[in-house]
Order: structure tokens, then sequence, then C-alpha cells
């Protein structure tokens, strides 16, 4: 039959277009004829629409009820009625279903039936598309750039377009229409007009996909990805580690001749990516997380919770905090604790010295400049030095006024005190 090539032909167009499943398909047209089909004031509510799934041939149902009296919609006569049950009667008011031929539905039913068709299979390839990623965020996706608009880019992933927003682009990247490119599902919108894929390639999470794609190490578990850090387009720090004594996490991220992570580095257009050894000792992943600057010393805050205070000589400052405290401030990100970095005063002057001391005994007393450096003049530089002194000493020495002078004093002595119990509780961890 015409009509059945005619079916197969649109069947077959949006299985192979869209992607939807011919089952899908067949149920939105079934659907569709039988919501347009019951705008006929010839049927009832009962009338139903059946697709053959072998030849695709149409059949349409109604029921009807038996009647010699009553005419009309949603009536049959009885001897119309036994024709239908193959010739046996059928009593009054039982009720039968009789097969129809499509035609009777009339123009106006195909009509609506074609735009009810078309609606439901876009609800149909919206749905689809939905089943599809939803349990994909997370996962990288290859696909081609098919439109631009403003700052969103659209990338054709199969037979579904997907949305790369400006802000989840690399900053340093530009792309035209045809270039291929890969990037993570970060989300799936349920949105009125349909779900919407959502890309990124500025995640933090599409560096650790990269990784976990080209090191089979990761992918195998046996190297543990324990966080990643980014500036997008510029640097990123990723840190690794193993329970596998004979792997070397770094070692297995960077391959051989660095080639793993060279083609990670290519992936996102030539942004820096440092691979540090993950510690369970904060002061030790602090450390290699600021290479390659090296460090005087590195000491966890004992009042300040997650907060390291590292120092570094002169020379290496500028490294330790990069440009535009970009090492320092993805040093932070990577390892979740706060980090301070202050130059040595080992080789500093007397007068940076002094001036540093100053500041330091205003903020932790909360007194003003002119008041830290009487304090300062007077020779105690810190706060074991205060604490050091018996208070009378310290009160004739900076000649303070005597309620100022006592409690700064009392502060001394207090937050020395709470240093040294909380000191000792970091040395036993």
């Amino acid at each position: 039959m015409a009509m059945n090539d005619q079916l197969l032909a649109v069947v077959q167009h949006i299985e192979n277009e869209r992607g939807v499943s011919r089952e899908i398909v067949l149920t939105a047209i079934e659907g569709a004829v039988e919501a347009a089909a019951k705008k006929n004031i010839n049927v009832t509510s009962d009338l139903r629409v059946v697709i053959d799934r072998k030849d695709l041939s149409m059949h349409v149902y109604d029921k009807l009820v038996c009647s010699d009296i009553d005419k009309g919609p949603g009536f049959i006569s009885s001897a119309m009625a036994a024709r239908f049950n193959h010739g046996k009667p059928v009593e009054e008011g039982e009720t039968i279903e009789i097969e129809m031929p499509p035609s009777k539905l009339g123009r106006i039913a195909a009509q609506m039936s074609r735009q009810l068709i078309m609606q439901k299979i876009r609800e149909a390839e919206r749905t689809n598309t939905y089943s599809e990623y939803k349990d994909r965020v997370g996962d990288i996706v290859s696909g081609t750039v098919s439109a631009i608009s403003h700052r969103d880019t659209y990338v054709t992933v199969g037979k579904t377009e997907m949305i790369l927003p400006g802000k989840e682009r690399i900053p340093t990247e530009s792309y035209s229409v045809g270039d291929p490119i890969k990037a993570i599902i970060k989300r799936v919108d349920q949105v009125a007009k349909g779900p919407s894929v959502i890309l990124s390639r500025s995640d933090p999470k599409f560096v650790e996909a990269l990784f976990r794609l080209e090191v089979s190490e990761i992918a195998d578990g046996i190297v543990e990805i324990m966080g990643v850090s980014r500036d997008p387009g510029y640097r990123a720090k990723i840190a690794v580690r193993t329970s596998n004594e004979s792997v070397d996490p770094v070692g297995a991220c960077v391959g051989q001749k660095g080639s793993r992570v060279r083609t990670i580095v290519n992936e996102l257009a030539g942004e820096k990516i440092d691979i540090v050894r993950w510690n369970e000792d904060i002061r030790q992943y602090v450390m290699g997380a600021l290479s390659p600057a090296k460090l005087e010393s590195i000491e966890v805050d004992p009042l300040e919770p997650n907060t390291v205070h590292v120092v570094v000589s002169s020379d290496q400052y500028s490294l330790a905090i990069g440009k535009r405290g970009q090492n320092v401030r993805l040093t932070t990100k990577l390892t979740g604790w706060h980090v301070e970095i202050k130059k040595s005063m080992a080789d500093a002057s007397f007068e940076d010295q002094k001036a540093e001391a100053i500041k330091e005994l205003a903020e932790m007393f909360s007194v003003s400049t002119s008041v830290a450096t009487q304090i300062a003049d007077a020779g105690y530089l810190n706060v074991e030095g205060i604490a050091d002194e018996d208070e009378v000493s310290f009160i004739a020495a900076t000649g303070l006024d005597e309620v100022q002078a006592k409690g700064v004093y009392a502060a001394a002595k207090a937050v020395a005190a709470l240093t040294a119990d909380a000191a000792e509780e970091v040395s036993e961890i």
C-alpha cells in the first residue's frame, strides 16, 4: 500500500536523522492520529489507533453500542453489528468494537494528525536526548562546531546539538564552524523547549577526565586523582597518589618522555600542568604544590584552622606567589588550605625586620601603629619576647599607659600559652 510506503519512509527518516527509535516514532504517530481523530464528531472517545509493527498498516477501532432505536455517533444497528461480528447476533445495549477505514477520519483529522505527529516526535526526541545523556554528566564527548552565537558555541555530537556557553570555554581559544572539539558534559538542563546538554572545557573536571582517558593507571584505579585546581588556558595543578609502591603516580601521568601530559596540554591549547604527589602531611603536600619554588619553612597555624605559613627567601618569593598570585591561589584551591607566604627575615635589613614586627604586633593586639612602634622600639619584636618578660619590666620599658600595657602583656601571655598547647597537638598528629 502507498500509505505503508509513505509511513515507512517517514519512520526511517526520523530513525536515521534524529536518532529516535522506531517504536517511539510509531507510538507517537498512533497517539497523534488518535488525538486528531477524536475531534471528529462521528467517532467516540473510545476510538483507538493501532499501527501493525510488521507491515506498518494502520488500523482504527471504535466502540459502539448496539441499538435499533438510538441513531448517530456511538450507536450501531443490530443488523450492522452482526455483520461486523462475523454474522453472530449482538444483543440490544451490548458494546461492540469495530474496525473502520482510516479514510473515515476525514481530511481535517488527517491534517491535524500530521501536525500532532511532528509535535509528538519532537517530544519523543527531547525525551530520547534526556534519557541518553542524563547519566553521562562528567563524560568526555567529541563533536563538531555547528554554529556560533554571541559567546555561545553550538556543538553537534552524533545527532544531538549541545551548547558550550561562553563561560565554559577556555578563554585563550577561538572556534570556527566545522572545527572538531572535545568537552565534558557538565549538566543536562530540563527546560520548556526540551533538554539542553551543557558542555564545558574550562571546568577542572575536564582536566580530570582527560587524565582518566590518557593515563591507563588512572582508568584502572592504580593511580587516584585527589584534586584538581585550574586557571583555564594558563595553568592547572593535579594531585595524584597510589597505594602501589612499585608505581610512581607522577611519572605515570607524565608518561614516557612526557608523552601523556603533552597530549593533554595540546588538547588544552598549551595550558601548563603541574602534577603534584598527594601527601597526607599538609606541609609536604603544600611544599609539592608550590614547586618549583624552594621553601625555607612551612608551619601549620595553631590558631587559624586550615592555614599554613610559608617562609621563602627573597629570590624565591615571586616564584612561590606566581604571576598575578596564580601559584599560591591554585595551591590553596588544590589543598583546601589557606596558604600565607612571607619573605624570610634572615636576609632582610634590621629596618625591614622591625617594620614587619610592628605590622604583626599591631594586627595581633589590635593596637595602633604608633603603639606597636613603641613596643618594638623597646626591643619586643614578637609575642614570645613579651611573654618571656615580667610585667613590671615590660610596662617600664615601653612607656605605655599602664592599663594599655597590662592589656597587651596579658594578651601576649594568653597567645603564647595557646600557641604552645596547639603546637604540641599538631606535633602529635
